[in-house]
């Protein structure tokens, strides 16, 4: 066996990846069972790595912590070739893409920011005019929940509406 294939065999137990990785043992299985990381069996049907599964859930913790989802990153991760490791290039591709969802993500909460002040700070809960509450569920036809955040000209206009009767 050259030394490239003893390096590419998946060696590290499922303690030494959760050490190295900073993560439960736990988390590994969760990963594992969503595609995001894969681990092989020995002849004891123990979990065994490869070294670059190190490198994947770097990339999974960084997008976690920039607030992608799971489902998210999966995505992401399953559009490379053979599921493999990300390189350097596909790191600066996920993270373009990332920085797209990140920025659609900041523009809502800057929108729950200018909201939070006139609905929730004016103390109203008014379930005729708070844009926050959807009363009688009218917004349902479009999505799920009280979702009114997502079209701040309607959350004016009951704002307004709110201030006109005070």
């Amino acid at each position: 066996m050259s030394d490239s294939t003893l390096r590419d065999e998946p060696r590290l137990s499922v303690g030494q990846v959760a050490k190295r990785a900073d993560v439960a043992v736990s988390t590994l299985h969760f990963y594992e069972t969503k595609g995001l990381i894969r681990s092989w069996r020995n002849t004891g049907n123990q979990r065994r790595y490869k070294k670059d599964v190190l490198r994947r859930i770097a990339v999974i913790k960084a997008g976690q912590k920039m607030g992608i989802s799971l489902s998210e990153i999966q995505e992401t991760l399953g559009q490379l070739p053979q599921s493999r490791t990300p390189t350097k290039e596909d790191w600066a591709n996920m993270s373009r893409f990332w920085q797209a969802q990140l920025d659609e993500k900041i523009a809502y909460m800057m929108r729950v920011r200018e909201m939070v002040d006139g609905c929730i700070g004016c103390g109203c809960l008014s379930m005729k005019s708070c844009p926050m509450y959807n009363p009688d569920d009218i917004v349902a036809k479009e999505s799920n929940g009280a979702v009114w955040l997502e079209q701040p000209e309607q959350a004016r206009a009951a704002k307004n509406c709110y201030d006109k009767e005070n």
